[in-house]
């Protein structure tokens, strides 16, 4: 029994130490750029279209509303301003018959946006990206030419899914966020309040760069998980 202990003890510790030393990395990570960069490049996709969009691709996100859902809205409707001649097909589990489902909600907010309804498509049944991609695959053929919209995160993985199944005339634009351009800095002084806390009105990589990029490390470290389970699957 006091070996069954000791092996125990001994477990405990190497796992906290281990998950401490991870803690402390993400910690150390978030106060560099690195997490940016690492979550820039998996949207960053350079593929080159030979002719333009037929068909403007968006899967669906959270749903709406939610901050994926309309990022990806937003995009899709700008790029089919672009590509007027373009139909554009969303790709979200839900039920058509509901008006007040996520897939539709999502094709009246693009209708919000000027976007002709006729020109859209829906696609409800898929609930992963290999299974949208390959319903996608029944509505336009593969050898269509594609304009793919989603999050920057989930492009990598995306345009990777779409290719493996024959997609090769597809090309990916991610729905990145646009920074504030106003100055954020404030003088803590002038606000009052207690003074013997430290001021942090001119400190904006500890009022936001440390947290958003806490977060990225997080969004980041669950897509390489899901990417390298669609490599193991062969998916991509």
């Amino acid at each position: 029994m006091s070996n069954f202990f000791q092996i125990l003890k001994k477990t405990i510790k190497i796992s906290l130490i281990s998950l401490g030393s991870i803690f402390l990395t993400i910690i150390i990570l978030s106060f560099t750029t690195l997490p940016f960069w690492m979550y820039y490049y998996l949207g960053a996709i350079d593929y080159t279209l030979s002719k333009s969009p037929e068909y403007i691709i968006v899967l669906g996100g959270g749903g709406i509303p939610s901050e994926s859902g309309l990022m990806r809205t937003y995009k899709v409707s700008q790029e089919a301003k672009k590509f007027p001649q373009a139909k554009i097909i969303i790709a979200l589990p839900g039920k058509v018959s509901d008006t007040l489902s996520s897939i539709n909600l999502m094709r009246h907010e693009i209708i919000s946006r000027g976007i002709d309804s006729s020109k859209i498509i829906l696609e409800p049944k898929g609930t992963n990206t290999r299974m949208q991609a390959l319903q996608i695959q029944n509505l336009c053929g593969k050898t269509s030419s594609i304009l793919l919209i989603t999050s920057p995160e989930h492009m990598y993985r995306s345009i990777k899914t779409f290719k493996k199944i024959g997609f090769n005339n597809i090309v990916g634009n991610s729905a990145f966020e646009s920074a504030i351009e106003a100055n954020l800095y404030f003088n803590d002084n002038e606000l009052g309040g207690n003074k013997y806390i430290l001021n942090v009105g001119k400190n904006t990589q500890l009022r936001y760069q440390f947290w958003n990029h806490l977060k990225y490390q997080i969004i980041i470290y669950r897509e390489y998980f899901a990417i390298t389970y669609y490599k193991l699957k062969g998916w991509i």
